[in-house]
């Protein structure tokens, strides 16, 4: 994919980022593409679904699944907002997704190089392309709002 593509996904993702906010959720959005087409999105949801697992790229992963009729998602790409998880990281893997663009890199927790990098272990099974800081600015503005407005209601019940 070209970088105007990159672009335009993430903006998706980051809309749908904003929806997690708006819903009280960490606002983080993803997509997953196939040949230049949507074939699904999700945004986090685990305090709304009372559901540890619902991050926004497994529900991505869950949607594109059902829109494809298999839980093996290949030739596709996962647009997300936030560097993944390490359980995120894994349902990659396992679904064989081929490509993985992230926006804003996750210190503490991300799995593509910040704070560990299980996409380019040799024991996978399968490999990953991994493309990181694509809109990194507005991916990181989004979390950084978020997280300071909830410590202001925390400190101002």
């Amino acid at each position: 994919m070209s970088s105007t593509d990159d672009q335009k996904w993430m903006a998706h993702a980051l809309k749908l980022a904003e929806r997690s906010r708006e819903e009280g959720e960490v606002p983080v959005g993803a997509v997953i593409i196939k040949d230049g087409e949507l074939i699904s999105e999700g945004w986090n949801q685990p305090i709304a679904d009372h559901d540890a697992t619902a991050h926004a790229e497994i529900m991505a992963i869950r949607g594109a699944g059902k829109a494809l009729n298999n839980y093996r998602l290949p030739n596709t790409t996962l647009y997300v907002t936030l560097e993944p998880c390490t359980m995120c990281a894994g349902a990659m893997v396992h679904a064989r997704i081929a490509r993985v663009v992230f926006g804003a890199p996750d210190p503490r927790t991300g799995t593509a190089g910040s704070a560990i990098d299980l996409f380019s272990q040799s024991y996978n099974n399968h490999q990953i392309d991994v493309e990181g800081g694509v809109m990194q600015e507005a991916c990181g503005q989004i979390l950084k709002n978020f997280f300071r407005e909830r410590r202001k209601r925390n400190k101002n019940p």
